[in-house]
This record gives structure tokens, C-alpha cells and sequence, in this order.
């Protein structure tokens, strides 16, 4: 029997190409999670526009959502396209997959805008720490002291963008592994649900430049040195509240914009995602410690989207007939009336 979700969809009408990445890349791992993902919260394959600049994760988006929109922009400039596009049509899901060097290096004034702006989309970065399709120079984001297969060690501090991101005020931060599949997927799955940009920081080991345990950021260091804040689970709004054994005050459930519910369940952390400087603090801790602390950083709920300070309307913009796009002749008399000089 073939299992449909709440659209009654397969979830075969989510999924894309066969992927050309190096076998075992961990990008792949999180193109198999943003599909389940998709198709759990029962989005509209083309109801998403899936958005990527240059690089191997920005390859990823062939590999999913065969029948949604796509953009893949200019290097480090998929913010700004995206913001176009929401612009235009907000209606649309924007899930933007890009990477370490698209964000933090040629891209990282994009990403500061877009997050300044709050434009609503999920913004999953596919962190590996090198350059994998200009053999694997270190990236903006390595860790000091981090050592690939060859070559000498990485002396420059690193870029934290889950710090980045708070410090700018986004209202949805997390850090997670593509080796950890359970938790990925809770939080793409809140993401998809929040109102605003929601950033997800994932370590995505790349298989041919830093498989070796000296590197900060291969599967093996990751899963012996990874500090989970908490246990994910996400319940979306058309599923009933399940009644959990948890002992009381171990859990917490954050409610989404759109009545979905995220619970967290503490695994010996106080860590409090609602709290900034806390999540500033776990992670600056984790850094001087060589660990990496995951799960949902940060958290507030309520802050203006970009198309929402604008004052755009309801309808978005390419639903607007031409009669109401077009100013009427006195609105343009009036305009121009107040550029002349008496």
C-alpha cells in the first residue's frame, strides 16, 4: 500500500534527479530530509520555490522537488533574488539551500540583509568547512586548528553564522548534523512552519577533502564531539497533541505561526531558546571546547516579515490584474504636482 500525507500525496512527487555528489556526501542526507519534510508538513510541491546560488550544496536543489520553481542564482546573490521573488509572490514556500562559501564568504552581505529584512523562507546552510568544487581550500567558517587530508592546519578563526544570525536579530536559529536525521528533520519541519527566516546551520562532512578525524567538521569528529541542547519532535497543526511520558518540566512546546508545535525535550541542558545571549553563550562555550553544540538555538515569535513592513497586499502582486498595478491619472498628477516649482 502506498502511504499518502495529508494532501494525499505520494512522496515520490517530492523527490527530483539522481544526485552527482561524491557518494557518502552528507548534502545528500539533507536532500532526503528537506523531502520528508515537505511531504510531512503536506506543502504543495508547487506551492515551493527552492532557491541556491553557486557550489556543491547549491547543486542540491536538483535533487528534490522536481515539479516546484527553482532559482539558482549567482554566487553569494541568492538572497537577493529570493527577496525579488517573495516580493513578487508570497505566497510561495522559499526553501533556499546554499553553503558555507555562498554565505559566509562572497554572500555574506546577503545574508546579513536578509535576515535584517526578516524575509520569510528557510535558509539551510550546508556547512563543510571547505571548497569542494575548487578542491577543498578552507572555508570562511573552518574551525582554527581543523586539518583536512593534506596540508597544513587552518590558522584563521572561524565565521560562526548561528552567532551571526543571532546577533542580527533572526528569529529562528539552529544548528544541526546530517548524520543526525531525527533532529534535522524536527527542526526543517519547524522551519517550513515559521513565520520569518528561519536559519538551519547543518555540518555536512564532505567525504573527499576532510574525511579524517582531524577534521573539526568529518562524521566521525562530529559525532564523538556534538553536544545536543535537547531531543525534536514537531507536531503539525492537523495532528492531535500525543500525550507524552515525560516528567514535567523536562519538555517545553513552542507553538508556531501556523498552530504547529514544536517540543523540546531537555537531555540534561537548561539551555533556553528563547533566551539570546544563552545561545550565544553555548555556542562561544562549544567553540573554546572544539565541540558543536546543536539543536534550536534561538527562537521569537512575532517579529514583522519583510512583505508585512511593507505593506503589501493580501494578493500577492502577480495576482494583480493590470487595472490594479497601474496608478490612476489623478495619483500620478498628484505626484508630479509636488516636483514642480511654483
Amino acid at each position: 500500500m502506498i502511504k499518502l500525507n495529508v494532501i494525499d500525496l505520494e512522496k515520490s512527487e517530492y523527490t527530483g534527479g539522481k544526485s552527482t555528489l561524491c557518494p557518502g556526501c552528507g548534502h545528500d542526507q539533507v536532500s532526503n530530509v528537506i523531502i520528508q519534510a515537505a511531504w510531512e508538513n503536506g506543502i504543495p510541491p508547487e506551492g515551493i520555490a527552492k532557491m541556491s546560488g553557486i557550489g556543491c550544496s547549491s547543486k542540491t536543489p536538483a535533487y528534490f522537488f522536481g515539479k516546484s520553481h527553482g532559482f539558482n542564482t549567482v554566487h553569494g546573490r541568492m538572497p537577493a533574488v529570493t527577496t525579488g521573488a517573495n516580493m513578487v509572490n508570497k505566497t510561495l514556500s522559499f526553501i533556499a539551500v546554499t553553503g558555507d562559501g555562498d554565505t559566509a564568504s562572497i554572500g555574506i552581505g546577503q545574508f546579513v540583509h536578509a535576515i535584517r529584512r526578516n524575509l520569510d523562507m528557510v535558509y539551510i546552510i550546508e556547512n563543510n568547512g571547505v571548497y569542494g568544487l575548487t578542491k577543498g581550500q578552507y572555508s570562511a567558517t573552518v574551525e582554527k586548528g581543523s586539518r583536512k587530508k593534506k596540508g597544513e592546519a587552518n590558522a584563521q578563526p572561524p565565521i560562526d553564522l548561528c552567532a551571526m544570525a543571532i546577533n542580527l536579530g533572526c528569529s529562528f536559529v539552529a544548528r544541526s548534523f546530517s548524520g543526525s536525521k531525527k533532529q534535522l528533520t524536527a527542526l526543517v519541519r519547524a522551519a517550513m512552519g515559521h513565520h520569518g527566516m528561519a536559519v538551519i546551520d547543518v555540518i555536512s562532512p564532505c567525504v573527499t577533502f576532510s574525511n579524517n578525524d582531524e577534521s573539526y567538521k568529518s562524521y566521525n569528529y562530529v559525532k564523538a564531539n556534538d553536544e545536543v541542547l535537547h531531543l525534536l519532535d514537531y507536531i503539525p497543526h492537523f495532528t492531535p497533541m500525543e500525550e507524552v511520558d515525560i516528567p514535567e518540566g523536562e519538555y517545553e512546546d513552542i507553538q508556531m505561526f501556523d498552530g504547529s508545535t514544536l517540543r523540546l525535550e531537555t537531555i540534561g541542558s537548561d539551555h533556553d531558546p528563547s533566551d539570546a545571549m544563552s545561545a550565544l553563550m553555548a555556542i562561544h562555550q562549544a567553540e573554546r571546547e572544539n565541540r558543536h553544540v546543536t539543536g534550536l538555538l534561538y527562537y521569537e515569535a512575532g517579529l514583522q516579515t519583510a512583505d508585512e513592513v511593507l505593506g503589501l497586499t493580501e494578493t500577492p502582486l502577480s495576482g494583480l490584474s493590470e487595472a490594479e498595478m497601474r496608478p490612476s491619472r489623478q495619483s500620478l498628477d498628484d505626484v508630479n504636482a509636488a516636483f514642480r516649482v511654483a
